[in-house]
This record gives structure tokens, sequence and C-alpha cells, in this order.
């Protein structure tokens, strides 16, 4: 198959386009590297079956180029960031809902089989329910969550209207190798890693009761592949279908580095969700996807393959 990626230099795009090499697609990555690195990539490139063009997704010409005669396209290119949208909203919306406007107008004028559109569990917000369906209401809390959720309805429309095959993955938190953690905005267990390499103690924001759902890139991964290979559509909620409290994980983390010392707390911040766990038995039965990893093993190979 010939496929594209948004967003292909990023975390998650990079994992995904390495898997997609290995299993020797035609693969074409996009990516303005505002957030991604060459470094991430460079050595998928040696193949004469995957080729880089650096641009955004708010050029549409470009798309327009890029998508044509491909199958498929998986979106991951977004602004990535719950506080960054807070402090950016105009940004967040121009790049996360306008950008994938514009990936569904270049896949519907070009021909595109399927779009496979990275979404966000942040649309839930603060629903007092637990596990989250995708059958229930939602409750954006920040610009970032909004975007993910516009773009959930466009994609919905554009099956509807214009017969491209959509399908939205609501990605609970993500972690693995290549997540910076130097970014203001970075994730907590890339920020905890940071932290405890340097035998420093793991901030926590709130009191750690906080609970998240932690899927590790492999299996988000698997998820964004049989999503392009089967003829479901809709939304899918992509986790581990397990509560790990902020407390449980920073734990687990100076465990594996044998750090004798405790967390520090700092105040909350705004647009946080209180708790947060997927069931992802729709995912199970529609897209024939189960998560292989556990938090533990996840944490392990993440380590190992920053050494």
């Amino acid at each position: 198959m010939r496929y594209v990626i948004t967003g292909g230099a990023g975390f998650i795009g990079s994992h995904l386009a390495e898997a997609l090499a290995l299993a020797g697609h035609e693969l074409t990555i996009i990516d303005d590297l505002s957030r991604g690195k060459m470094e991430h990539i460079c050595p998928l490139l040696a193949s004469p079956r995957v080729t880089f063009t650096q641009g955004s997704i708010l050029d549409l010409e470009l798309l327009l180029d890029v998508f044509r005669g491909a199958d498929g396209v998986f979106h991951q290119a977004a602004f990535v960031s719950v506080p960054g949208s807070i402090q950016h909203p105009q940004v967040s919306h121009d790049i996360t809902l306008t950008g994938t406007l514009n990936v569904l107008l270049a896949a519907r004028d070009t021909g595109v089989r399927k779009v496979v559109h990275a979404s966000s569990a942040a649309v839930y917000g603060n629903l007092p329910q637990n596990p989250k369906r995708e059958d229930m209401p939602t409750d954006p809390l920040s610009p970032y969550a909004v975007a993910k959720h516009g773009g959930e309805e466009y994609c919905r429309v554009f099956s509807l209207l214009y017969g491209v095959s959509t399908i939205s993955l609501r990605y609970f938190n993500v972690y693995g190798a290549r997540q910076d953690p130097q970014s203001d905005y970075a994730a907590v267990i890339p920020r905890f890693i940071s932290r405890l390499r340097r035998k420093r103690s793991p901030i926590i924001y709130g009191d750690g009761t906080q609970t998240r759902d932690f899927v590790y890139v492999r299996d988000v991964v698997s998820a964004n592949i049989r999503a392009m290979e089967c003829s479901a559509e809709g939304i899918f909620n992509i986790g581990s279908g397990r509560e790990t409290s902020v407390n449980e994980l920073a734990q687990i983390l100076m465990g594996l580095f044998h750090y004798q010392g405790k967390p520090e707390f700092e105040a909350e911040r705004p647009g946080e969700v209180k708790r947060s766990v997927a069931d992802i038995s729709r995912a199970r039965s529609l897209l024939g996807w189960e998560p292989a990893y556990t938090l533990e093993k996840g944490l392990l190979d993440t380590l190992s393959s920053m050494d």
C-alpha cells in the first residue's frame, strides 16, 4: 500500500512510520519539524520506499500534491498540548482543527480510501462516569480538546457526505521513547524519567490522586494499523483499560530507578482531568485490537530504548 503520515517525524508518527516501513509499504512522511525531529526518521529514509516532505498541514496545495495516489492517510499532526492550547487557543485551533479539515479536503479530492485521525481522550473532560465509553457525551475542558472533538465531527461528516472512510482513535495517555521531556508541555512520564535520570525527585502537579490510562506507543501503532486495514469507521478508545494514579506511576518509576527520595508536589494546573480510564471493548470487538504491554513492561521497554 501507499500511505501518508502527517506529523510523521513526531513521537507517535515516527513509531508508526517505522512499523509501516518494516511491513514494506510505500510511505510519505509530512512534518513541519516544529515538534518532530529528523533524527526520528533518518534511518527510514535510506529506503527508496520512504520519502519525507517538510511542510505544514495548513498548506492545502501541498497536501493535494502529496496525497495523490495514496491508499490511506494516518493523520497524526496536531498542536499537542492541553496547557499550550489554553495559552495559545488560536494556534491550537488553526493547526489541529483547520489542519484536520485540510487533510480531509485533500483526501476527498485525491480519492484517498481511508483517513485514520488521531483524536484524544481529552474530549471526555471531567465526566464522572468511568471507564470512558465512546457513546458517552463529551465535555471538552481546553481548546485542544475542542479542536480534537471538532476533528472527529469533520471525519464523521466527510464519511457521510463525501464517501471518505474515516476512523478517529481517542488516544489516552500515550508514552514511550522519543517523547520530549524538555518541553514546557511535556507529558508526565518523560518528565518523571528526565528528573529521575538526574537523581531528582519527580514533580507532581496537584495531590497525585488524579488518574490516567497509560498506553504504550507500540500498542497505539498497532491500533492505527488495524484501524486502517479493517472496514470499521467511527470513534474508538485506544488505551490500556487500566486506571493508574500519578502517585502510583511515580512509585513505579522510582522503583525502576532505585530512587529513595519522595516526589515533590506543586499546584494543580488548569484544564486537568481528575480521572481517566478507557473502556476498550469496542476496539477489541470491531478492530480486533488488544494492547500487548502492561505499564511496567512498557516502561521497562522505554527505559531500555533510551540507554
